[in-house]
């Protein structure tokens, strides 16, 4: 072939066979390179589901952190004092008013089976307590005193009376012991509706107040009269 200024060039001769460098498709070779990666030889150290979702969650949680530091006076070393005082006013809280619990209703009777003597109450208390189980001696402790003061006609007996009420009705012909009464109420409405742990202390008072009650003489010009109308 000539080219001006009379000098001549030949032009490399292009074979069919010679091998061409071809583009692939876009498309087609980001499949080829998710087939590639996932197979199970590029992930045998990748971190669990569970690790995943907690690396998630200690990531959400610094942010959170991150931010309220920002926000509150002092940044962290601020939010650190506020956190503590929140705690510590939870704690106060917590150890002044004890376990939040359900305050009985007329339908929490307290005795919750067949009729029983008070001295079969008395064993059952025993044998729980001797067992460990202090709720249920505390239970059943308390189901026994009421239950002598119905078997001595200081309490009429009355089917769905809660322990509260036998408690404050006991209280009038018993005046000397109607602190200690409304305090064994108030411990077994705590165990069987309050979510609260008696222990061997606990257990005590109710047995000494039934023993003591036994030697008391009533005063005979007071009725312990259940709820008229």
């Amino acid at each position: 072939m000539s080219i001006a200024g009379g000098a001549t060039r030949a032009w490399p001769a292009v074979h069919a066979d010679d091998e061409v460098p071809v583009d692939i498709p876009r498309v087609p070779a980001r499949e080829a390179a998710e087939r590639e990666l996932s197979k199970s030889m590029y992930h045998e150290n990748d971190p669990n589901l569970l690790e995943r979702a907690l690396n998630r969650f200690w990531e959400w949680l610094a942010d959170v952190l991150d931010a309220a530091a920002g926000a509150s006076p002092g940044g962290p070393l601020g939010l650190v004092v506020i956190v503590l005082v929140v705690v510590a006013l939870i704690a106060a809280l917590w150890w002044r008013l004890g376990t939040p619990h359900r305050t009985a209703t007329p339908g929490d009777a307290l005795f919750d089976d067949g009729p029983r003597s008070a001295a079969e109450h008395r064993t059952a208390a025993e044998a729980h307590a001797a067992a460990g189980h202090w709720n249920q001696a505390v239970q059943e402790r308390m189901r026994a005193i009421v239950r002598s003061l119905e078997e001595r006609a200081l309490l009429e007996p009355r089917p769905g009376r809660t322990a509260d009420e036998a408690a404050a009705e006991a209280g009038r012909p018993l005046s000397g012991h109607a602190e200690a009464l409304r305090s064994a109420a108030r411990a077994f409405d705590d165990v069987t509706y309050g979510g609260r742990t008696a222990d061997r202390q606990a257990y005590a008072r109710l047995r000494d107040l039934d023993t003591e009650l036994g030697r008391t003489k009533p005063d005979l010009n007071t009725t312990a009269q259940g709820p008229t109308g």
